[in-house]
């Protein structure tokens, strides 16, 4: 059960202005095994950050179904 993601580009802004209401705060993560060491910051090593994604249902269905987002590295 995946599904393509488009290419999401990160641009740096002020927190204050961001409109966060109706979000789902989706986990990226380095590989899709959701496992590695554990953090000072209480995440796991394999975690890189949240992304705020709009939607229209609560965010409890999003985190019910364990949603999450991996992250591509060209190396």
């Amino acid at each position: 059960m995946f599904d393509v993601l488009p290419i999401i580009w990160l641009k740096p802004g002020e927190k204050a202005k961001f409109d966060i209401k109706n979000v789902y705060y989706c986990p990226v993560y380095k590989t899709s095994a959701r496992r590695g060491e554990l953090a000072t910051t209480g995440h796991s090593s394999n975690f890189i950050l949240y992304i705020l994604i709009p939607i229209d249902l609560d965010e409890s269905h999003w985190i019910n179904r364990g949603v999450a987002a991996l992250c591509q590295l060209d190396d």
